[in-house]
């Protein structure tokens, strides 16, 4: 079943809620924190990273957060945040910033649905689904930055080198 025929003909639908259900069809692990915001955790190959999505109705925008801790050496931070410049110039939607004081690394998206615009569940499922591909695509440049020691465009230049079917 798709993951729009649950919604056909049900009015006016909370965007939190057609999250809510992306989650249950996926099978993630989340939290309702409240009625406009919503907490899970999605499995990804390098690691399990943490998203939340939060609606705002003053702005109409649908807020992603999708988050993965690191503790990069101090020492490093320069070059790991010349290496977020060259991923941000590489991410049509979204992009990534450092926390510092949390140590994590997040990924931001807004999703605005001005004029009482609805996000359909395949929208939204994929927006989801880019947030955490970014991740995994970039999680191994910042690795090599902040523990192998390569320069921030060596280190890009392998997350946007794709390999294609299995050995």
């Amino acid at each position: 079943m798709a993951l729009s025929e649950q919604f056909d003909d049900h009015g006016d639908i909370h965007p939190i809620d057609v999250v809510e259900h992306i989650a249950e069809h996926h099978a993630w692990e989340f939290d309702r924190i409240a009625d406009d915001q919503i907490a899970m955790a999605v499995e990804g190959q390098w690691r399990t990273y943490s998203i939340t999505l939060a609606w705002s109705a003053y702005d109409e925008t649908l807020r992603l957060i999708c988050t993965f801790e690191m503790e990069p050496p101090e020492e490093r931070m320069p070059e790991l945040f010349e290496a977020l410049n060259e991923v941000n110039d590489q991410c049509w939607a979204g992009g990534f910033t450092w926390w510092g004081q949390q140590k994590m690394m997040v990924y931001r998206y807004g999703l605005v649905l001005a004029g009482e615009q609805m996000a359909g569940p395949e929208q939204i499922d994929t927006m989801i689904g880019a947030a955490v591909m970014s991740c995994e695509r970039y999680y191994p440049a910042f690795q090599l930055v902040t523990w192998g020691n390569r320069a921030p465009s060596d280190a890009v230049q392998v997350a946007i080198g794709h390999t294609y079917g299995t050995a």
